[in-house]
């Protein structure tokens, strides 16, 4: 291997250290205060769920207090306890935002890690803001360089990749040096693991939780000194060759701050609680129900072809639990068509399992045709085409590239407060809902972060 991929921690590195907010185009952080936004609303929501209390009940047995806020708690506890919960929280629900540089969950590993740290030290919105940004940027380049294989390999991207992005977050806000970033690059990559059998369990929160956590002290510990490998993607036992049999494009981690990978392949925004592959179909199917005005009733059977790697995702035809329902293609058809729309409401086990639910999954069908060639997949990574046919013999179809919410096909800002507020005002009420999202959305200012999630505190 040559010195130019020995040295991808290095490039990462020096940008990550030397960057400044002025860096920063103004487009770029809008979308990192949308990320944001729509990260704590998730997490607002995911603080009710069964494996947040689980995560929360864990920190208070394990964890001391500290500054940071937790949550679903009114007790303020240690930068990485609040992370983990956070983090926990975010991903509860599968609501979080993605980024196909990677295919990573990146938000809900890095804004957890990044408010606990930021809340510790009292630091400023502007620099929450501009930390967040830098420490999804390099993650995001690690995924590129990586490529889609290491996810289609059975990588959980959003665990091996989140320590990278978590930590160089933290570490900008610590001001790291170059040589400590690269240690706490390092130290994250060397640590960093999660597979995909973690779909359809509370294993697919926990192990984002874990990424955020680790990110933060790996910075912590780079800070106070410790050191970290050196070439963490070149090493023989490296990233690359235990990861992804070899392959690591290095130029993809030479191009920061030229190429902004928030805008482009950019960050895709949740309009549904399930996982992201069902959403094409689920679109096209809510379109088709509007405009031709059928219900459950009248279906016989829908088709839905769609990438390998949807089929993969999308692992649970017979759903058993909500957590399995979010990995279903033939429960998010059901859903929408039994509905009309797909909302947190619909994620219970009792919906699940009811005798009109349970009778439409069994006439959805997914597959994944020759149609789904290599440009094909990469044009509309979780794209589908639909074709539904009625009991009386009338058939209707669409296709569709990107859902509704993804950075081609980005929802507007209405919709994004929309989606926040109802999913935090069951747990805060209405007032405290629209103070936290005005907050939320003033953050890239000269303004404190300490009581950015709890104003009593």
């Amino acid at each position: 291997m040559n010195d130019e991929f020995r040295d991808a921690s290095l490039s990462l590195s020096e940008w990550a250290s030397g960057v400044t907010s002025a860096d920063i185009p103004d487009d770029v952080r809008h979308i990192v205060r949308t990320c944001v936004v729509d990260t704590i609303g998730v997490a607002v929501a995911g603080s009710r769920t069964g494996v947040a209390a689980t995560a929360r009940q864990f920190a208070e047995e394990n964890a001391c207090r500290g500054s940071a806020d937790v949550l679903g708690s009114a007790t303020a506890s240690s930068a990485a306890a609040a992370a983990f919960c956070n983090a926990a929280a975010a991903h509860a629900l599968d609501f979080d935002d993605n980024c196909y540089a990677g295919f990573v969950h990146g938000s809900a590993v890095i804004v957890p890690a990044a408010i606990a740290l930021a809340q510790t030290i009292d630091a400023k919105g502007a620099d929450l803001i501009t930390a967040i940004t830098v420490g999804a940027e390099c993650e995001y380049a690690v995924g590129a360089a990586a490529g889609m294989a290491l996810y289609q390999k059975g990588w959980w991207t959003t665990g091996l990749l989140g320590p990278i992005g978590a930590g160089v977050a933290v570490g900008h806000l610590l001001k790291l040096e170059a040589a400590q970033m690269r240690s706490c690059i390092g130290l994250a990559v060397a640590g960093a693991g999660g597979t995909k059998i973690c779909f359809g369990t509370d294993g697919k929160a926990l192990l984002a939780a874990q990424a955020s956590e680790a990110g933060l002290r790996w910075a912590c510990l780079a800070a106070a000194g410790a050191t970290g490998p050196s070439d963490p993607f070149s090493h023989p036992a490296g990233f690359a060759a235990l990861h992804n049999d070899g392959a690591f494009d290095h130029a993809a981690c030479q191009d920061l701050g030229r190429v902004w990978r928030l805008q482009t392949p950019g960050v895709d925004i949740k309009k549904y609680p399930v996982c992201l592959s069902s959403h094409a179909a689920v679109d096209i199917i809510a379109e088709l129900i509007a405009q031709e005005e059928f219900s459950h009733d009248d279906i016989d059977e829908v088709l839905c072809d769609v990438p390998p790697v949807v089929v993969a995702n999308l692992k649970y035809s017979s759903p058993g639990s909500h957590r399995e329902a979010q990995f279903s293609m033939e429960f998010a058809v059901a859903g929408t068509l039994c509905f009309g729309a797909l909302g947190l409401d619909q994620l219970h086990e009792e919906v699940i399992e009811s005798d009109t639910v349970q009778a439409i999954m069994q006439r959805v069908r997914m597959v994944s045709g020759t149609m789904w060639d290599a440009d094909r997949c990469e044009a509309a990574p979780e794209g589908a085409s639909v074709l539904i046919s009625l009991k009386d013999g009338r058939r209707y179809s669409g296709y569709r590239t990107h859902a509704r919410g993804t950075a081609a096909n980005p929802m507007p800002a209405a919709d994004i407060q929309s989606k926040f507020l109802s999913c935090s005002e069951p747990a805060l009420g209405r007032k405290a809902a629209l103070s936290l999202l005005h907050s939320l959305e003033c953050l890239d200012a000269d303004v404190s972060v300490r009581s950015l999630l709890n104003p009593a505190h």
